[in-house]
């Protein structure tokens, strides 16, 4: 079963097509007593940083960070990888996770437009089951104006005005810049790559 937390800030409809396209049993969390039994969770995300302030006004916070402490694999998608970090300038009040220490910056705008929208390259930083079977190079569509560093958890890089960590992953924890149910068969390579390393 893959549990897909409902925040009300997610591309939840398209994330559960996707996933049911690849033949998984999937759930939707709105309470955090759901995740108590959870084997695998997906966090996606559109828009403000600031509506992960409902994932711990709910209790969603505290259920997804033992689901993590007891080994269960989760993977977060734009706005829910950025929200595995310290926290985000985009709403400065509001901490992340902190599974990943460093801070989402904005990109700067002098250079290109911002927002960073449309399809873009993956350059593979380090060998990971999550980009199995997809090569270096190959591209997934982006739709954002805050970017995580490139740090030492960062499996892929794309690059827009400079390198920012398109992917993520320590252990079970994996989290995704682009949109894996918006980027062809590329996203639902790397989705189904998921299910299967988590056996969900």
């Amino acid at each position: 079963m893959v549990t897909v937390v409902d925040y009300k800030a997610g591309n939840l409809t398209s994330v559960l097509k996707a996933l049911r396209f690849l033949g998984a049993d999937v759930g939707v969390a709105t309470h955090p007593e759901t995740l108590a039994t959870a084997t695998c969770i997906v966090l996606p995300g559109v828009g403000h940083f600031a509506a992960t302030a409902r994932l711990d006004q709910s209790g969603m916070t505290q259920a997804i960070r033992h689901a993590i402490a007891r080994g269960v694999p989760f993977l977060g998608i734009c706005v829910g990888m950025q929200w595995l970090f310290a926290g985000s300038t985009e709403a400065p009040d509001q901490p992340g996770l902190g599974y990943f220490s460093q801070q989402v910056t904005r990109f700067p705008a002098d250079h290109e437009k911002v927002p960073h929208v449309g399809w873009n390259q993956l350059e593979f930083a380090a060998d990971s089951p999550l980009l199995q079977g997809v090569s270096s190079g190959e591209y997934a569509y982006f739709t954002h104006a805050w970017r995580a560093p490139v740090t030492d958890q960062t499996i892929a890089t794309t690059r827009y005005i400079e390198p920012f960590a398109a992917a993520c992953q320590h252990r079970l924890v994996c989290g995704v810049q682009f949109h894996p149910e918006k980027s062809s068969v590329v996203g639902l390579k790397i989705l189904r790559n998921f299910l299967e390393m988590s056996t969900c």
